[in-house]
């Protein structure tokens, strides 16, 4: 019997996660990963990008790793455990809490709460892309940083990327261990999980609801983990970076299973991921500013 996608969204509207969806669905169907594949090649046709094979194949490797190829293979209880293997080590939207989030927003402070609430003072138009930097990253470790999008990312010593980084839009939140890894699919890379050092921070993205909702949430979070700085993405959402560096990885997971219950992106849990550059520049134009910065919590933790 045929397997019945779901409609595939339109670029900007979760593709990477319908791809997951759908490669799961596929092999519950009992499709194989080559036809799974192909499956998905021909549904993404007309999302409004080119979706690489390299994107296609890792939902295939993930769907097919935490299940099997088919409903007669193995046992339900096998199934089960690999379910819950998957979901202890990749936060899942499904665990939305929209009455939470509610209740946080309706009786938390805002944006502007937030923006009084720093330590430094923001009120003036300086650019603090260098400073925020030097204090996140002390030293000079090799950062992985983009202007625009992440496929230009470049990584290189602090040093060299000292005067670039307000144009910047992207960096990975932790210090890189090489300037190049090898990735999932066997080629050299300049970001991957292979050459990103251990996590020094977590960063929390908001990108519903509004920015007074989003802060709520952000300053709610900052009573279970340390908040160093919080911007907008120049474009819908906050960013919220938590210091974690040093902490158990399991009250790591714990903390950010409960932020993607109050709306949090799940992507951002990869160590590899790219966020905003405080104080650098979206592709849209608009300046990545910070709203909350507290650097001497952040150099307590880095030194």
């Amino acid at each position: 019997m045929p397997v019945k996608f779901q409609p595939c969204p339109t670029t900007g509207n979760g593709v990477h996660t319908w791809l997951l969806s759908q490669a799961n669905r596929c092999r519950n169907g009992g499709l194989s990963p080559e036809a799974t594949a192909q499956c998905l090649r021909d549904a993404v046709r007309d999302c409004g990008r080119v979706v690489p094979d390299s994107e296609i194949n890792a939902a295939v490797e993930k769907a097919f790793a935490t299940g099997c190829a088919s409903p007669q293979a193995q046992s339900s209880g096998g199934k089960a455990k690999r379910r819950r293997r998957a979901k202890r080590s990749l936060p899942s939207r499904a665990a939305l809490n929209p009455a939470l989030i509610q209740s946080i927003a309706s009786s938390s402070p805002g944006l502007s709460d937030l923006r009084e609430a720093s330590p430094v003072g923001l009120a003036d138009d300086r650019n603090r892309a260098e400073e925020i930097i030097d204090t996140l990253f002390p030293g000079d470790p090799l950062l992985c940083a983009a202007k625009g999008t992440a496929e230009s990312a470049l990584t290189m010593p602090r040093s060299l990327w000292r005067g670039h980084l307000q144009w910047c839009s992207l960096v990975v939140p932790s210090p890189m261990s090489a300037r190049t890894g090898i990735s999932k699919e066997g080629k050299v890379s300049r970001r991957c999980l292979d050459n990103t050092g251990p996590r020094r921070f977590l960063v929390v993205e908001f990108d519903s609801g509004t920015l007074d909702s989003q802060a709520a949430r952000m300053l709610h979070l900052a009573q279970w983990a340390p908040l160093g700085l919080a911007l907008h993405s120049g474009s819908k959402s906050l960013h919220g970076w938590f210091q974690v560096g040093g902490f158990p990885p399991k009250n790591v997971l714990k903390f950010f299973r409960y932020a993607v219950s109050l709306g949090a992106d799940y992507h951002t849990w990869s160590r590899c991921q790219m966020v905003r550059v405080p104080d650098g520049l979206h592709k849209n134009g608009q300046r990545q500013t910070v709203f909350y910065f507290n650097p001497k919590l952040i150099e307590s933790h880095v030194h």
